[in-house]
């Protein structure tokens, strides 16, 4: 694999020198100065880790992996703050999408081909908990991911508090909500939130949410895969100021 990197110092030093590490899978039960040196700084930049068996390493690589293999996200995360003030200069009604816990690479992937469709500026994502940047994202977003940028954060809570004192409006999509999503205005600084399926979105953010929308359905499956959600609602943005360009010559 060749957004692979394994050994202690070598992982150490691509975490360093800012190397954009998806995740990184340690090696259960492992010890040593070196290698708690390591733990300390896979912490301090707040990168996801999974701890796992020898046997899962190996699968990896049959090189001395020394515990340790790293795999480095398909693109360049951008600043989220750098971002969203550079989206307030130079755009109106801004759109950015935040993925709550949305693990699935397919998934991912399929949001950021839509977002970047819709016009949407910016696609948020935790550090951890969330679906790993590879060619498999990459791919089935047809490439959006290299256009739209990508903002990954610590803290999605804070992330959304930042959004919220830029005075963007928060939605939520939920199929518990009782407003159906096209009766909310999109004509101003929008942030969406799209949750897990299972899961939702947490309710430390949906009680953050200035509006919860559902998509009404008529079959007997009663929800819509995230991605198809995520499309209905971001071309509803689409569509509000498509009218708003047609009938007031504004967008």
């Amino acid at each position: 694999m060749d957004n692979m990197i394994f050994g202690i110092r070598p992982v150490m030093e691509a975490i360093e020198t800012g190397k954009q590490i998806a995740k990184i899978y340690l090696k259960q039960g492992a010890d040593g100065e070196l290698f708690h040196k390591l733990a300390r700084l896979i912490k301090q930049h707040d990168i996801f880790v999974q701890w796992v068996p020898t046997e899962r390493l190996n699968r990896f690589t049959q090189k001395n992996h020394q515990g340790v293999v790293a795999l480095c996200a398909a693109i360049e995360f951008a600043d989220f703050e750098k971002t969203i003030e550079n989206i307030l200069q130079t755009t109106t009604n801004p759109l950015v999408i935040i993925l709550d816990g949305v693990t699935d690479v397919r998934n991912f992937g399929a949001i950021a081909r839509s977002a970047e469709c819709a016009g949407a500026n910016a696609v948020i994502m935790p550090a951890k908990g969330a679906a790993p940047i590879n060619a498999d994202a990459v791919k089935t977003s047809s490439g959006a991911l290299n256009i739209i940028p990508v903002c990954r954060v610590s803290n999605l809570k804070t992330a959304v508090f930042y959004l919220k004192s830029a005075e963007f409006q928060i939605i939520a999509a939920s199929e518990k909500a009782e407003k159906l999503y096209y009766n909310v205005n999109y004509l101003k600084p929008t942030a969406i939130i799209m949750g897990a399926e299972g899961t939702g979105i947490s309710h430390t953010n949906i009680a953050l949410c200035d509006e919860q929308v559902k998509i009404p359905v008529c079959g007997k499956i009663n929800s819509l895969n995230v991605s198809a959600a995520a499309s209905v609602l971001m071309f509803e943005t689409v569509r509000q100021k498509q009218v708003n360009k047609q009938v007031h010559g504004i967008e």
